[in-house]
């Protein structure tokens, strides 16, 4: 009996060896021939150096003003050699914001995205592997979930926690991890009825060895694609919350510089202080979306171009 179980042991890793080959393979000669894909890419890159760099990139500090020679403030500058993308009504550069925002659009997304492809994988692993009562429960508890609304959500939230990326990252997981526990939970419906499964538990393999490696490595390729939807996802989702002026007002972040403008109704004549951080969002957004598809046609066969 040992015997068998090193040989089934060895056949299952070696398998879940060559998927996670071959799907590195197939995302690499999607890039080549998927020039969209490669852009995304490309400027997924790009953002994560700027992201990652932003302390060292940024010229200036985030709030401070800037006069000219007769000691007056740069107020609503276009761009220029000293300003790329000029300057705010009260003289603050407005590059330098652009540009510490996008580690804060990045860390939202990562960290959300993490978290919620977490919560939700633990959950829709369990809720499918055992079924009957706890797979009940469980589903009833994502329904509450997904009625709550988000964005009154997170005014709630803001007027009891004060407004912080903490608690915008708190309100993604909270409202968008039910999403992910419904597809892996389908997933492993479909799993934990394979020969295999039942295989392991013959071999008296407990339910945590069987969840965590025999049924987690068949779901991971879903939930790195949904974990790519959901930085969208969250990147918008702070987007949208820091524009109605419930973003984290100690962290620079592109909803917010547009939040300022709006309100301080310069939207159409500084068109400078519109278009850099409303253009950063959509490719971002964007080349995180082409990345996803391309994911998504290796994951799913049925997507791949003959």
């Amino acid at each position: 009996m040992n015997k068998v179980i090193k040989i089934f042991n060895k056949k299952k890793s070696a398998s879940i060896k060559r998927n996670s080959q071959g799907i590195g393979g197939l995302f690499l000669k999607n890039l080549k021939r998927d020039k969209l894909a490669l852009m995304g890419v490309v400027l997924l890159m790009f953002f994560l150096i700027i992201g990652v760099f932003s302390e060292s990139i940024a010229p200036y500090e985030p709030r401070e003003r800037h006069y000219n020679e007769d000691g007056k403030i740069r107020r609503l500058e276009p761009p220029s050699k000293n300003h790329w993308f000029g300057t705010t009504d009260v003289g603050r550069d407005v590059f330098t914001q652009v540009v510490l925002g996008t580690k804060t659009a990045l860390i939202v997304g990562i960290l959300a995205a993490v978290l919620v492809t977490f919560v939700g994988s633990t959950v829709g692993i369990i809720s499918g592997y055992y079924g009957g009562a706890i797979d009940i429960v469980l589903m009833r508890v994502v329904d509450f979930f997904y009625s709550i609304p988000f964005i009154p959500f997170v005014i709630v939230l803001a007027a009891v926690l004060s407004p912080s990326i903490k608690n915008i990252i708190l309100a993604v997981t909270l409202l968008s991890w039910g999403t992910v526990a419904r597809l892996v939970r389908s997933q492993v419906l479909s799993i934990s009825k394979r020969p295999f499964i039942k295989a392991a538990k013959v071999a008296g393999a407990g339910n945590f060895r069987i969840m965590t490696k025999y049924i987690l490595p068949n779901v991971i390729p879903i939930i790195l694609l949904e974990m790519a939807f959901m930085v969208n996802w969250a990147i918008m989702a702070e987007a949208s919350v820091a524009f109605l002026g419930f973003g984290d007002p100690d962290k620079p972040s592109w909803g917010q510089i547009l939040h300022i403008n709006f309100v301080t109704g310069n939207s159409r004549n500084a068109w400078w202080w519109t278009i850099p951080p409303g253009l950063s969002i959509v490719l971002l957004l964007i080349s995180i979306f082409f990345v996803a598809r391309a994911l998504e046609e290796v994951i799913d066969p049925r997507l791949r171009r003959r």
